[in-house]
């Protein structure tokens, strides 16, 4: 899970995915992490407003931020950017096509919200934009582990 500085939106899809897989009982077979194209908050817990919106539904945001780097693309099959210039930095970064391919973009897992084709960053907004975002990926993320899921099926 990527965005910018991954102390909002990456840290809350991480918390959501890994609350969901461990629902469908995948803890063995999917690891979850999320990381920033920015390495500014390097070491940072999520934002506070974030914290909190995301306490309110069960979630414990307890990610360091990190910045994604190119072993990422070594490490893992799938590295999903939260809006189109997180996935454009994604896709500048990947060294091969093989790569490349591995970045896919949130937005099109959200089926709730036609109104989204991405998650914005909420960082400059007040309670409701983190809220929103958290709506965003709970949708998204049940339909982006849809897909893993299948993924898996296929290679087995």
């Amino acid at each position: 899970m990527v965005c910018l500085g991954n102390i909002c939106r990456s840290p809350a899809a991480h918390h959501v995915m890994e609350h969901l897989i461990a629902q469908r009982r995948l803890a063995d077979v999917i690891e979850v992490d999320s990381a920033g194209t920015y390495g500014g908050h390097a070491g940072d817990l999520p934002d506070p407003r974030m914290r909190r919106a995301a306490s309110k539904r069960g979630y414990q945001l307890t990610h360091r931020a990190r910045r994604v780097s190119y072993a990422d693309f070594a490490e893992f099959d799938l590295i999903v950017g939260m809006d189109g210039g997180n996935v454009a930095d994604l896709r500048r970064m990947a060294a091969t096509t093989e790569e490349m391919a591995k970045v896919d973009m949130m937005g099109r897992y959200i089926t709730r919200f036609p109104h989204y084709d991405y998650v914005p960053d909420p960082y400059y907004e007040g309670a409701e934009g983190f809220e929103l975002v958290l709506d965003l990926l709970e949708d998204a993320c049940s339909h982006l582990l849809d897909h893993i899921e299948e993924m898996i099926n296929q290679r087995n």
